[in-house]
């Protein structure tokens, strides 16, 4: 069976599913997401990775085995999603270690949570992408164009979608200075409130934009 290369697309909360998200990954060579349900933290660990300038004062867990290997000298060579059943995924992570390779079971989010701290690439099988990959737009089409035509390729899957942060949480931080963000964005680091700090810098990235 053919691997088939993904990238992170983003990460979306779920309407249906209190506490849940939904982490959409990308096919490199083609238009079809791959959407992965998968809880707070490991969103939240996902999140932080992604996000090179916020930097945690104490190692999340996916840190603390991400230094463990360090110091052992085991590398994470790749993540396989190499299996699909009744909707959860199964994945693989392919480690070395004095040149022998082996291979340890994990659930999805793990895998790629530490995946994205060893800078190592995410596959899953063609057949895996073929039963479960969709098309997804999260805005729907401009006025006068079509569905192809849209500006985005990423559309909502059935169950999830981006909620405004004002829904999800009832905050906003359009009303604060560009100084202020940036003193909120150190105080939600320090409390280890890595959602809010987030989102805070999204803030931030729309006024430097």
């Amino acid at each position: 069976m053919s691997l088939v290369k993904l990238t992170i697309k983003g990460i979306s909360y779920s309407q249906t599913q209190n506490g849940a998200y939904a982490l959409i990954l990308n096919e490199v060579d083609g238009e079809r997401k791959l959407p992965i349900v998968i809880g707070a933290f490991e969103a939240q660990s996902i999140a932080i990775a992604l996000e090179k300038e916020i930097r945690p004062p104490r190692p999340l867990t996916h840190d603390l085995f991400k230094n463990f290997a360090d110091r052992f000298d085991i590398v994470v060579k790749q993540v396989i999603i190499h299996k699909l059943v009744d909707g959860v995924f199964f994945s693989s992570i392919i480690c070395e270690r004095d040149r022998i390779e082996e291979i340890i079971d994990a659930r999805t989010s793990d895998a790629i949570a530490l995946a994205l701290r060893f800078n190592a690439p995410i596959f899953t099988y063609k057949n895996i992408l073929d039963k479960a990959g969709i098309y997804l737009k999260i805005n729907p089409p401009e006025e006068g164009k079509t569905p192809e035509e849209s500006d985005d390729p990423l559309t909502n899957p059935e169950s999830f979608g981006l909620v405004g942060e004002e829904n999800v949480t009832g905050e906003s931080y359009t009303q604060y200075s560009l100084a202020e963000l940036y003193e909120l964005l150190e105080g939600a680091v320090q409390n280890e409130d890595y959602e809010k700090a987030a989102k805070i810098r999204d803030e931030i990235s729309k006024r430097e934009s």
